[in-house]
């Protein structure tokens, strides 16, 4: 080939690239059978090595294990640097004993606090930069992220070595992504039931073949001004994604529940946000009783049978009392209400329920932690919405607006997540 025609296909992938980039990234979603949890591939440093990594909606940025990585192109973020303020590194790795520097191992390097919940593992290492692709050809330079040791990654989704953030920080994916792309800061999310989801980051539309944006309803994004992380800095606010619930409905009868359950109190406790490492929603104790005795209540009206129950979940089902449809079980709904006029997320079928065998099927929430006592550190909230009511929900988190645009389950519309 000649030189002509070698420079027109270098000029026409960096064209590609270009055009990828400017739309955005896409990434695929996936669920672990095992451990339920959610991941994604990116791919780093000059090698392009895949990345599996756990989606953490309140993760504060990219870590993974790097005992085996190796790229020409990685560099460390050093000790009172600029970047090092942006990432609020903790401290500085002055030592290693490793055999010569590597991602993971050099010196004078702005410490990270990485936290591996599922190990219970928290681990000081170190912040450095690459290079991260997508599969589209889309990459991003100089993107921060951190090292962990091989040895602090157990309990992850099978061949997953790390976990994304896409918390409200300086250095989570979405934020760097469209900061360096001059992108607006938005990224859309849809956890699959079963095949592959989505993330995207700048571009949050539906694809044109399965377009959902006339099934999405809006609500505030509200902060909680206390942190809820597990490292912060007292006065900080919680970079997590916190909306304002102020009632449920089951069949359309509202809970009787003191609102107080529902607001946010000066010390963080209370209020409800999104999280994608719960599995099921977690309901504070004075709001899961009398959901668990509505949903029952009105389940038996509905001539469901119910049956011993299941732990972790308090109210089961005979499978074979309950009707299916497209979108599921048919079983009573229950409704988020959120602030404005006929506004809420609606729960129902597949996700407000969860097939233990086929015999039995359960109430899929869960009883969470009480107020914490003056002492605790950490702010407890009354209402973690989980992955399983999130799955073939389609989400926009909008940080330009602070706004989350959501839908109810797309199957009830005959869509899903794998086709959007």
């Amino acid at each position: 080939m000649g030189s002509h025609g070698y420079s027109f296909l270098v000029l026409l992938a960096i064209l590609v690239s270009s055009a990828n980039a400017q739309n955005g990234l896409h990434l695929p979603v996936r669920k672990d059978s095992k451990t339920l949890q959610y991941y994604t591939t990116l791919q780093m440093g000059s090698n392009r090595a895949d990345i599996n990594a756990v989606i953490d909606l309140g993760g504060d940025f990219l870590w993974f294990g790097c005992d085996n990585y190796a790229s020409n192109s990685y560099s460390p973020i050093l000790c009172d640097s600029s970047k090092c303020e942006i990432a609020k590194g903790l401290g500085c790795i002055v030592e290693c004993n490793g055999s010569g520097p590597r991602p993971g191992c050099t010196n004078n390097t702005c410490g990270s606090s990485n936290f591996n919940q599922f190990q219970g593992v928290l681990a000081g290492e170190g912040f450095y930069e690459d290079t991260l692709y997508t599969r589209d050809n889309a990459q991003v330079t100089k993107f921060i992220f951190s090292c962990m040791s091989n040895d602090f990654i157990q309990g992850l989704a099978s061949g997953a070595i790390g976990m994304v953030g896409l918390s409200k920080t300086q250095i989570s994916l979405h934020k760097q992504v469209t900061g360096k792309l001059n992108l607006p800061d938005k990224f859309s999310l849809c956890l699959p039931s079963s095949g592959l989801g989505k993330l995207s980051i700048g571009d949050v539309s539906s694809s044109s073949k399965s377009d959902v944006s006339h099934l999405l309803k809006t609500t505030p994004l509200i902060i909680n001004p206390v942190s809820t992380s597990p490292i912060f800095i007292a006065g900080e606010q919680s970079v997590e994604y916190f909306i304002d619930v102020k009632s449920i409905r089951v069949n359309g009868e509202t809970l009787s529940v003191k609102d107080s359950y529902f607001s946010i109190d000066k010390e963080g406790n209370g209020g409800t946000k999104i999280s994608t490492l719960q599995n099921y929603t977690a309901l504070h104790p004075s709001i899961y009783k009398p959901l668990a005795r509505a949903f029952v209540k009105a389940a038996s009206d509905m001539k469901i049978k119910s049956v011993a129950a299941v732990a972790p979940f308090r109210a089961c089902f005979s499978s074979s009392s309950i009707p299916k449809a497209a979108a599921g079980p048919v079983v009573p709904t229950i409704d988020l209400v959120l602030p404005g006029t006929d506004a809420y997320w609606r729960i129902n079928g597949a996700n407000s329920v969860v097939e233990i065998d086929q015999k039995t099927t359960c109430l899929a929430f869960v009883e969470g932690e009480s107020r914490p006592k003056p002492q605790t550190a950490w702010p407890t909230t009354s209402i973690i919405i989980g992955t399983h009511q999130l799955e073939e929900n389609f989400l926009v988190f909008d940080l330009v607006s602070s706004q989350l645009q959501f839908s109810s389950s797309l199957l009830s519309d005959g869509k899903s997540c794998s086709r959007v």
